[in-house]
C-alpha cells in the first residue's frame, strides 16, 4: 500500500511540476506579448492584421528590435539639427511653387536625417520596419507619405495626395529631430 501511495505522491508532483510550467510560460508569453505591444503599438497591430498569427508577429518585431539595437542610433548634433531644419523649411516653402519638386526632396531630405540618426536607408521596407522600433507611431505615416510618392513618380498624385505626404513626412521628421537622448536605452528596455 505503501508503494501505491509514494507512486501516487510521485504522480501528483509530477503533474504539479508540469501545472506550474505550463501557468509560467503563459505569463512569460503574456508579460512578452505585452511589451512588444507596448513598444511597437500601432506596428503591432499592423503586423497582427497581415499575418493574424501572433507567435509569429512577436518574433519579426523581436527580431526588428535585435537588429536595431546593433546600430549606433544617435541623437543629432545640434549643428545637424539646425541644418535639417533649415532644409525641411525650404522644402515646405517650395511645395507651394512646386509640389513634384518638394515631395522628391521631402523623402531625401528623411533619408539624410536617418543616415546621419545612424539607421541604414538602403531599402524603403527595411528602413520602415527599423524605424518602428523606436517610433511605432509616426511610421505609419512615413509609409503612407511613401506610397503617394511612389504614386506621385508614376504621375497618379493629386495635389491634395502630395500635401498628405507632405503632412505625413513632416510627423517623421519632426519626430527623428527632436530627440534630444540616446535611443539605444529605450530600443535595448
Amino acid at each position: 500500500m505503501s508503494n501505491v501511495s509514494t507512486t501516487t505522491w510521485i504522480l501528483i508532483a509530477v503533474l504539479v511540476a508540469i501545472a506550474v510550467v505550463a501557468v509560467a510560460w503563459m505569463v512569460y508569453e503574456r508579460r512578452r506579448t505585452e511589451k512588444l505591444r507596448s513598444q511597437f503599438g500601432p506596428e503591432y497591430e499592423r503586423e497582427m492584421e497581415r499575418t493574424r498569427n501572433r507567435r509569429q508577429v512577436e518574433e519579426k518585431l523581436e527580431d526588428r528590435r535585435k537588429r536595431v539595437q546593433q546600430f549606433n542610433i544617435r541623437p543629432l548634433l545640434p549643428k545637424d539639427r539646425e541644418r535639417f531644419i533649415e532644409s525641411w523649411r525650404i522644402v515646405q516653402a517650395q511645395f507651394v511653387d512646386d509640389p513634384n519638386a518638394a515631395i522628391t526632396e521631402a523623402d531625401r531630405l528623411l533619408g539624410d536625417v536617418m543616415s546621419t540618426r545612424g539607421y541604414p536607408v538602403a531599402d524603403f521596407e527595411q528602413r520602415a520596419a527599423d524605424v518602428s522600433v523606436s517610433h511605432p507611431v509616426v511610421v505609419e505615416n512615413y509609409r503612407k507619405a511613401h506610397t503617394i510618392a511612389v504614386l506621385h513618380s508614376r504621375g497618379k498624385a493629386s495635389t491634395e495626395e502630395l500635401r498628405q505626404a507632405m503632412i505625413h513626412y513632416r510627423s517623421l521628421f519632426e519626430e527623428l529631430i527632436s530627440e534630444p537622448y540616446d535611443v539605444r536605452s529605450r530600443v535595448a528596455s
